[in-house]
């Protein structure tokens, strides 16, 4: 036997319970059951080979006890860990009964080694080689002979558990753990797994219960409470994310780079926006650098808020840091400085957006027309749209058109809004009800109401649903061309509408067809319908001036009268 040395000798169990391995004196104690077999392993070392002696199956977990009925070490109590350790959690997170056929029924065995740093080893290889009973097998057996294997080797077994699917045993391991062989990372291996297989507000119960601890919270760092951020990220739960943010700072850690990202990209995703920029703030303020993803999605939020100064603040930064913005974030930088009015702004970011390379696609066209839209540079829209319609690379939408026909509109440019609208025609795009009231919105403010109409008549004939607005643009027109009867005509063909009634009378005032007016209004306040302020006001007005202009017609009955 002394002959044999650093191999592995392989013995077949005969009987479970008693189990001995004949060897010299002095000798170290074996390994535990392979996978699948009773084989049991045994090291051979200097001066002997091992004994392993009174093998057990638990049922499953119980209490161990030998042959004779007399118990070897109760592990019960090291189930439920005293006060300096961790409580129970059986209560809130039980084992199911559908799964069960995933728990193990590991065995117990009497380990004569007692050197728990070879031990500990021991059970990180056998969890790294994912031998799963093997492992777990060799932790309860110390647990029951007292020994305590290190924070790393229950770390990994926890690991080899959880990536095989073995949640309930994982929470039992976890369980019997002492607070000294707990880390931070033993909690983010459990709070992601039990989020994982039972949901996200499972893992926040866990987590507030272990975080009323106080012990148990002194061992949280900042990497578990960026695994429960992540949890509540997952499901756009903000307000715990928030909550669980404070909670880091409250217990003196300092949050990380990844800690900010995920923050911010919850907040901003969820409409947060104001604790989007407090998150950045006091990510900059620590000395942190932001990463691109961060300030590209804080730009996307000032673009919703309407703060483009802090959104060019953030673009700032991440060209000073070397980032290269992409196209998503010029575009939305473009479009937010455009709504402020900044033109020149505007195309000074696009030429910053060429030189890095990335080619302008029709959301950046149609921010750059609108930003000239609302600089009041309608005709450079115009030629801008023309430019934009020479470039073969860029495939024209009904947003472009729209933009270029709001400019018309602005322009009174009724012919120009024609031939765009024959283009859309010609082009096969989907003309829009807006597009319709756009050309009709050029009519009018050119004072073509026969245009109007020819436009309208091509609307219902294209089978384009007319709005309000389109029967408003309608009246007005025909008002200024005082087409009295086409506007009774449209009024009898839509249902009853005080805007429409109001938008009528205010024309008839306007042209000076008092009498006409008066029937409206007469007609209007027969149908129940309730005239503005400024139609009452139009109307006592004019039918004062009336009265003033029949009475200066006979002054002199007048005075004969009194007389």
């Amino acid at each position: 036997m002394d002959s044999i040395t650093n191999q592995t000798i392989r013995i077949r169990i005969k009987d479970a319970h008693n189990v001995i391995f004949i060897g010299d004196t002095g000798i170290e104690t074996g390994m535990v059951c392979e996978e699948g077999h009773d084989d049991i392993l045994i090291q051979k070392k200097e001066g002997g080979v091992g004994i392993l002696n009174n093998v057990q199956e638990l049922s499953p977990w119980g209490d161990v006890q030998n042959q004779d009925g007399i118990g070897i070490e109760s592990i019960e109590d090291d189930f439920h860990v005293d006060g300096n350790g961790i409580e129970s959690i059986e209560d809130d997170f039980h084992v199911d009964s559908e799964d069960l056929r995933s728990t193990l029924e590991p065995k117990l065995h009497f380990l004569e080694e007692r050197d728990e740093e070879i031990l500990s080893s021991r059970i990180l290889e056998l969890s790294r080689s994912n031998k799963v009973r093997s492992a777990l097998e060799l932790y309860i057996s110390m647990e029951a002979s007292c020994l305590q294997p290190s924070t790393r080797a229950c770390n990994s077994l926890l690991s080899c558990l959880l990536r095989n699917g073995f949640l309930n045993d994982a929470l039992r391991v976890f369980e019997t753990m002492k607070k000294e062989t707990t880390s931070g990372h033993t909690y983010s291996l459990i709070l992601k797994a039990v989020a994982k297989a039972r949901g996200c507000d499972t893992a926040l119960k866990m987590f507030m219960k272990l975080e009323r601890k106080g012990t148990v919270v002194n061992i949280f760092d900042v990497i578990t409470y960026n695994t429960m951020i992540s949890i509540c990220v997952k499901v756009n739960n903000w307000v715990q994310a928030e909550r669980i943010w404070k909670s880091l700072k409250e217990n003196g850690h300092r949050a990380t780079t990844i800690t900010y990202d995920l923050l911010v990209s919850t907040f901003v995703r969820c409409g947060q926006s104001e604790l989007a920029f407090d998150a950045y703030s006091e990510m900059v303020q620590n000395g942190l650098k932001p990463s691109g993803d961060m300030m590209q999605a804080l730009i996307s939020a000032c673009v919703k808020e309407g703060k483009w100064g802090l959104a060019r603040s953030v673009f700032q930064s991440m060209l000073e840091s070397g980032l290269n913005p992409n196209i998503v974030t010029y575009n939305a930088l473009i479009n937010s400085i455009g709504k402020a009015g900044e033109v020149e702004l505007c195309f000074k970011v696009f030429g910053l957006m060429k030189n890095s390379g990335h080619t302008p696609d029709a959301y950046t066209w149609n921010a750059l027309l609108g930003a000239l839209n609302r600089g009041n540079r309608h005709m450079d829209t115009l030629r801008l749209f023309e430019s934009i319609k020479r470039k073969k690379s860029i495939q024209l939408n009904a947003h472009l058109y729209n933009t270029a026909l709001l400019s018309c509109q602005r322009l009174g440019s009724w012919d120009r809004s024609l031939q765009i609208l024959w283009q859309m025609e010609a082009s096969d795009i989907p003309i829009s009800t807006e597009s319709y009231n756009l050309v009709l919105g050029s009519c009018e403010a050119a004072r073509k109401p026969k245009v109007a109409l020819q436009v309208y008549e091509q609307m219902v004939h294209k089978k384009c649903i007319p709005d309000t607005f389109t029967y408003l643009s309608l009246i007005r027109s025909c008002s200024w061309g005082s087409l009295w009867s086409e506007v009774k005509e449209i009024l009898d063909h839509v249902p009853p509408d005080v805007s429409l009634y109001n938008a009528v009378i205010h024309g008839m005032c306007l042209r000076g067809n008092i009498s006409l007016a008066k029937k409206m209004y007469m007609k209007m306040c027969e149908i129940g319908l309730k005239p503005d302020g400024k139609t009452r006001a139009l109307m006592i007005q004019n039918l004062r001036k009336n009265s003033i202009t029949k009475n200066n017609r006979y002054p002199s009955q007048r005075h004969h009268h009194y007389a």
